[in-house]
């Protein structure tokens, strides 16, 4: 009898498969209950960890935001799933951060993965606004890391590795130029969020990429000015 070895790598993916259909499921259900032409946060993990319905409410801000964000998703997944995380909601105005788990160099076959991000942030954009003239699109420069707090993380180290600060303001540089492209808003809404060596501040965050509720609420002080105009 053939001994079965265990795959963790292939179980970890097998299970993160299985948690991604569940959201996409549950997305599809909301956006058949949801009002047209409010606001949209949506992207990867940064965004759905963003707590935006309780801070509204923490604030007294009176407007319907519905968060869209799926963690784990690269631009590939995002563009796989555009209607749901945008286009089906017909928004008035989006809030878009997509992109940080395309910077690495795993995912691009001859390592160029601001190039991929690139195209594929292009064609994210061309696709709303050209199926959502009407909306406003806010591209938001990629959040700071905390490169000490990704050090101190075995797997941090394997997940984050080459999402540094150099590679972050890098792939805001081509977002701020495909927002230009495509007649999108470019926002940096980051002000707040770094210590003095411009690392995302150690009290802020989780894992040195993700981000605790007090970053978020800093985050969206500095959105309010977008949201409410």
């Amino acid at each position: 009898m053939q001994e079965q070895t265990f795959n963790m790598e292939e179980f970890f993916h097998q299970r993160m498969e299985e948690e991604w259909q569940i959201k996409r499921e549950r997305q599809k259900c909301l956006n058949l209950l949801a009002k047209k032409g409010q606001i949209v946060f949506t992207g990867s993990s940064l965004m759905e960890q963003f707590p935006v319905e309780e801070l509204c409410m923490s604030t007294g801000l009176e407007k319907v935001i519905y968060n869209r964000g799926i963690g784990g998703f690269t631009t590939d997944q995002f563009l796989d799933n555009i209607g749901p995380m945008v286009l089906d909601l017909a928004p008035s105005k989006v809030f878009i951060n997509i992109g940080t788990n395309d910077i690495s160099e795993k995912l691009a076959e001859d390592g160029d993965w601001l190039g991929r991000l690139s195209d594929n942030y292009g064609r994210i954009l061309e696709q709303i606004t050209e199926a959502l003239p009407d909306c406003t699109v806010y591209v938001m420069a990629y959040y700071p890391v905390s490169e000490e707090k990704i050090a101190q993380s075995p797997w941090g180290r394997d997940a984050f590795g080459t999402r540094t600060n150099a590679n972050v303001r890098l792939a805001s540089e081509e977002a701020k130029r495909l927002a230009g492209k495509y007649g999108c808003r470019y926002i940096d809404v980051n002000a707040g969020l770094t210590d003095e060596t411009g690392s995302q501040k150690t009290e802020f965050t989780l894992d040195g990429v993700h981000m605790k509720p007090s970053a978020y609420a800093v985050v969206l002080q500095n959105m309010l000015p977008y949201i409410n105009e």
